[in-house]
C-alpha cells in the first residue's frame, strides 16, 4: 500500500464506522478527476464552519455579525476613553457656570457640546495618563488580532459558502430553510463523489458529528465524571457550582488548543499521554503549564475585569431600565448546559431542548417564593407605589416638576422597586404541583438525580436544580467576578488533579479510523460505558470508573438514534434499543393511558400548542405510533391511527394562518406520506429548532410544518424514553437495588473503589459502538469483544493474534487500571513499556 505523506494520516487500527472490509481503504482517484473537495486535510474546522455557517443563516449574516463585532470592541474602548478623559463633569452637572457672551441670562442653557473639552486638552488628558495608554495598547493589540482573525475567517467561510453553492447545491438565501439534518444527509452523499474524506469510503453521521464536538465530548465526559473542578463547599453558602465562560475558555486552552496543550492537532492526541509509563511525569509538566496559565490570568486579571465591567454595564444597563424584572428572570447557567448535554449533542439540539423546559423550570422555581419575603416585598411595593403615584401625578400636572433635582431620578428607582418587588409576589391564582412539574422538566432536559423523585417540594431539591438553573442576576455577577476566581482556581483546584486528568485522557482517548482520537464515553457504547441501572444490566461489563453518570451513556444513545434514524449503530446497541422500545411499549399497553401515572405527568403542564401534550393525551394507538416508529406496532398503522395524527396535528394552530389549509395538509399528506418517516424511512427527523426547512418538491410553508412535526414526533418519543428509564431507575432504588446512583459521585469513587484489590479482575477498557475492526478470538463460552482496537491506558494492552496481554500496574488514582481480564482470554507475557509504540500503524481485517 502507498504511503500518504500528508497532514492527515491514516489512523491506526482501533474502532471503525465503516462497514467490513473498508478497514484499509484509501481511496485512489486520478488526478484529472479531482474536486476542489477532495482529500479535505482538516475535517475538523471544515466541518465546523459548515455548521457554524449553516447555524448563523448563510455568509452575509455571518459577514455582518463579525463585522458588528470588531465595531463594538473599538466603540466600547472608545466610548469609555472619551467619558474618562473627554468631558468636563463640573459643566454637566451645573456645578460650573458656562460663559456664553452671544446669549443673555434668560435665555442661557447648557448644551452638551458644552460639557466637551478641547481637543487638545483631551488628546494631553490621554497622553498623561499612563493607566489608559496601557489599556489602550492592549485593546488595539487584541482588536489587531481579531481583525486578522476575521479576514482570515472570511477567506475560510467564501470556501465555505462555494461548498454549499457548489457541491452541496444550496443557495445563501434558502439556507435557512435547509436543517441541519438536511445538510448532513447531502454531505454523506458528496462524500462518495467527492471523497472528502480519503480513509473512508462513506461517512456516517457519527463521524460528523465526533469532528464537530470532538472536545466538547471531552468536556461533557470531564463534568460527568466530576473531574473538574467546578464545585465547592462555601462556608455560608454550602455546596456551590462556579463555571463560567472565562475559566471554560482557560480549560479549553489548557487541554486541546492552546501552545503545550494535551493535543497536538484538532484530531490527535499527542503520543506521550498515550503512555502510562510517564504518567508522572507528564502530570508535572501540565501541573507546571496550568501554574503559568494562571499566572497570566492573575497578571491579566485588572484589564479583564475592567473589561467584564463596560461590556456588562454597556450590554445590561438599558435592558435593566427597560425591564428591572429581567435580573429576576431565570436562564440555563453554563454548568448546567453542560451537565444536561448528551454526548454527539450539537449547540442547536441542547438549546431547543433546554428551551422547551424552560417554562416548567420557571414555574417550579416559583413553587418556592418564601411567604415572609412575599409580606416583605408587598408591603415594600405599597410604600414604593404610593410615592411614586404621587411624583407621577404631580409631573402630569406640571411637568417642570422633572426638573427638580432628582425627581426624574426618584422616579426611576422607584419604578425599579415596585418591579423587582412584584417579582417576589406569586400570583394568587396560580396552583403549582412540584412534582408534575418535576416530571414536565425531565420530559425535556433528560437528566436530574434519582433522589429528586419523590422530593420535589423539598427545598434541598430547589437549591440543586437552582445551580442549572440560576438567575440571571447571578449569571451577570459570576461573569463579573470570574476574572478574579478563575486564577485561584487554576492554581489552587485545576493544578492538585493533574495526574487524574492525565489518567482520564489516556483511559478514555480511542482511536476512530478516519475520526482520530476521540474520546470513548462519546461512543456511546453500553457495554463499555453503560450504568446497570439505566436498563443495561446485563449488558455492560463497566466498572465503576468506566461507567457514566446519570445514565448519560443509554440517553445519548438514544437520543442519537432518534435525531439521526438512517444511523446504524452496532449490534450491542441496536439490541439495547429495540429491548428499550419493547419495554416502553409494553409498559404503554399494560395500563390505559390516562392512568399511567409515567405517561400523563407531561400533559398537565405542557404547552398548549406542544405536540407532546396532544400525543400524550391522545388514544393509545397514536401513543403507540409514535413511540414504535422502527418497531413492529408502527407497520401495523391504520387508517384510524392516521386521523388520530392528523386530529393531533390540527391544534398546531400557531403555524396555521389558514383553518382550511391546515386541515387539508394534515389529513392528506401526513397519513399518506408523513407517516413513513415515524417508521424510520426518512433521515429527516427534526432537530430540535430546525423547525424551518424547505422541503424537496414542496413549498416553503409545508416544508416548515412538516419539519415541526417530525421534530416534535423525536423530542416526544426521546422524552417518554427518558420518562420511563428514570421511573425505572428509581424503582430500583427504592427496592435497594441501586447502591450507587448519586447526583455525583465522591472523590473515592473515582480513586480507591475504582481500583481492583489484590486478586480482583482488571476493570474493562472501554470502547467503542461502532463496528470492530479486527478479529475476535475468544474461547468457548467467552463474551464477544473486538480486538485490533487501539486505546491507550495505564497497562500495556498488547495486540498479538488477537490475544490481549495485560500487565499489572502499581495503583493509579482516579482509576488507573485500564484493562479486565475476561474469563478464558490467553495473557502472554508483557514485553517493556514502549514496546507498543515503536510498533507502526497497522490495520485488522473482521475475518
Amino acid at each position: 500500500m502507498a504511503h500518504f505523506d500528508t497532514e492527515y494520516q491514516r489512523l491506526e487500527a482501533s474502532y471503525n464506522d465503516s462497514p467490513p472490509g473498508e478497514e484499509d481503504l484509501l481511496v485512489h482517484v486520478p488526478e484529472g478527476s479531482k474536486s476542489q473537495w477532495h482529500h479535505i486535510e482538516n475535517l475538523d474546522l471544515f466541518f465546523q464552519r459548515v455548521y457554524n455557517l449553516h447555524q448563523k443563516n448563510g455568509f452575509t449574516c455571518m459577514l455582518l455579525g463579525e463585522i458588528f463585532e470588531l465595531v463594538q470592541l473599538v466603540f466600547v474602548v472608545t466610548f469609555t476613553v472619551f467619558l474618562a478623559n473627554c468631558i468636563d463633569y463640573d459643566i454637566l452637572f451645573a456645578n460650573k457656570m458656562v460663559n456664553h457672551t452671544h446669549q443673555t441670562q434668560e435665555t442661557f442653557k447648557v448644551t452638551l457640546p458644552d460639557a466637551f473639552l478641547p481637543m487638545n486638552v483631551c488628546s494631553s488628558r490621554i497622553r498623561n495618563n499612563v493607566f489608559v495608554i496601557f489599556i489602550l495598547i492592549i485593546a488595539g493589540v487584541f482588536w489587531l488580532h481579531r481583525l486578522v482573525k476575521f479576514i482570515y475567517n472570511i477567506c475560510c467561510y467564501w470556501e465555505i459558502r462555494s461548498f454549499y453553492v457548489n457541491a452541496l447545491r444550496m443557495s445563501m438565501a434558502d439556507l435557512p430553510y435547509f436543517t441541519w439534518q438536511e445538510v448532513q444527509a447531502r454531505i454523506i452523499e458528496i462524500q462518495k463523489e467527492h471523497q472528502i474524506c480519503i480513509h473512508k469510503k462513506e461517512l456516517t453521521e457519527l463521524d460528523i458529528y465526533h469532528r464537530i464536538l470532538r472536545f466538547k465530548n471531552y468536556m461533557v465526559a470531564m463534568v460527568n465524571k466530576s473531574l473538574l473542578p467546578i464545585r465547592f463547599r462555601v462556608p455560608v453558602l454550602g455546596d456551590a457550582v462556579f463555571y463560567t465562560r472565562g475559566l471554560k475558555y482557560n480549560f479549553e486552552l489548557i487541554f486541546f488548543w492552546g501552545p503545550g496543550s494535551l493535543f497536538e492537532n484538532e484530531w490527535s492526541l499527542k503520543p506521550e499521554y498515550k503512555r502510562g509509563g510517564n504518567r508522572l511525569e507528564l502530570a508535572d509538566k501540565l501541573s507546571n503549564r496550568i501554574l503559568w496559565i494562571g499566572v497570566a490570568n492573575l497578571l491579566l486579571c485588572p484589564v479583564i475585569l475592567i473589561w467584564q465591567i463596560l461590556y456588562a454595564f454597556f450590554s445590561y444597563t438599558e435592558v435593566i431600565k427597560r425591564e428591572p424584572g429581567s435580573l429576576g428572570a431565570r436562564c440555563w447557567s453554563l454548568y448546567g448546559r453542560c451537565y444536561l448535554r448528551h454526548f454527539n449533542e450539537l449547540d442547536h439540539e441542547l438549546m431547543s431542548r433546554l428551551s422547551k423546559g424552560y417554562k416548567a423550570s420557571s414555574k417550579y422555581m416559583n413553587c418556592f417564593m418564601s411567604p415572609l419575603l412575599t409580606v416583605v416585598a408587598k408591603n415594600v411595593a405599597f410604600f414604593a407605589g404610593s410615592i411614586l403615584a404621587v411624583l407621577i401625578a404631580l409631573t402630569i400636572y406640571d411637568e417642570d416638576v422633572l426638573a427638580v433635582e432628582h425627581v426624574l431620578t426618584s422616579i426611576t428607582l422607584l419604578g425599579v422597586c415596585v418591579t423587582i418587588c412584584r417579582s417576589f409576589i406569586p400570583d394568587k391564582h396560580m396552583v403549582f404541583c412540584p412534582e408534575q412539574l418535576l416530571k414536565v422538566i425531565l420530559a425535556h432536559i433528560h437528566y436530574m438525580p434519582d433522589h429528586w423523585q419523590g422530593n420535589a417540594h423539598r427545598y434541598e431539591t430547589r437549591d440543586e436544580f437552582a445551580q442549572l438553573f440560576q438567575y440571571k442576576a447571578v449569571f451577570i455577577l459570576e461573569e463579573l467576578v470570574s476574572p478574579v476566581i478563575t486564577p485561584l482556581i487554576l492554581i489552587f483546584c485545576l493544578r492538585r488533579k493533574s495526574l487524574e486528568i492525565i489518567d482520564f485522557f489516556r483511559n478514555f482517548t480511542v482511536e476512530v479510523v478516519g475520526v482520530g482520537d476521540t474520546c470513548s464515553f462519546a461512543q456511546m457504547d453500553v457495554r463499555q460505558h453503560g450504568h446497570p441501572a439505566w436498563m443495561s444490566a446485563g449488558k455492560t461489563e463497566a466498572s465503576i470508573y468506566q461507567q457514566a453518570e446519570d445514565g448519560k451513556t443509554e440517553l445519548s444513545l438514544m437520543h442519537f438514534a432518534i435525531t439521526n434514524p438512517h444511523w446504524q449503530p452496532p449490534r450491542e446497541s441496536t439490541h439495547f434499543i429495540s429491548q428499550l422500545k419493547e419495554r416502553v411499549q409494553r409498559e404503554a399497553a399494560s395500563a390505559p393511558l390516562p392512568e399511567n401515572h409515567l405517561f400523563s405527568s407531561i400533559q398537565s403542564e405542557s404547552e398548549p400548542h406542544s405536540l407532546i401534550a396532544n400525543l400524550l393525551v391522545g388514544p393509545p394507538s397514536l401513543l403507540s405510533l409514535q413511540m414504535g416508529r422502527e418497531g413492529p406496532v408502527a407497520n401495523q398503522v391504520s387508517s384510524t391511527a392516521g386521523s388520530d395524527v392528523a386530529s393531533a396535528l390540527r391544534s398546531l394552530s400557531p403555524l396555521s394562518t389558514s383553518q382550511h389549509l391546515r386541515g387539508s395538509y394534515t389529513s392528506t399528506r401526513l397519513p399518506r406520506s408523513d407517516l413513513a418517516p415515524l417508521t424510520g424511512t426518512r433521515a429527516m427527523v427534526g432537530s430540535g429548532t430546525d423547525a424551518h426547512t424547505a422541503s424537496s418538491g414542496s413549498s416553503a410553508w409545508e416544508g416548515q410544518l412538516t419539519s415541526l412535526v417530525l421534530s416534535e414526533y423525536a423530542s416526544t418519543e426521546m422524552s417518554i424514553h427518558a420518562l420511563y428509564m428514570h421511573e425505572q431507575v428509581h424503582k430500583q432504588h427504592s427496592r435497594g437495588e441501586v447502591s450507587r446512583h448519586t447526583w455525583h459521585r465522591q472523590e473515592s469513587d473515582e480513586s480507591s473503589e475504582s481500583v481492583p484489590d489484590e486478586g480482583e479482575a482488571l476493570p474493562t477498557l472501554p470502547r467503542s459502538n461502532t463496528f470492530p475492526s479486527a478479529a475476535t478470538h475468544r474461547q468457548e463460552g467467552a463474551p464477544l469483544h473486538p480486538t485490533g482496537q487501539r486505546r491507550y491506558g495505564g497497562n500495556t494492552d498488547i495486540l498479538t493474534g488477537g490475544a490481549r496481554t495485560i500487565a499489572r500496574g502499581p495503583r493509579l488514582p482516579m482509576g488507573g487500571w485500564a484493562d479486565e481480564a475476561q474469563a478464558g482470554r490467553h495473557h502472554d507475557t508483557v514485553p517493556e513499556e514502549g514496546s507498543e509504540d515503536e510498533l507502526p500503524p497497522h490495520i485488522h481485517k473482521v475475518t
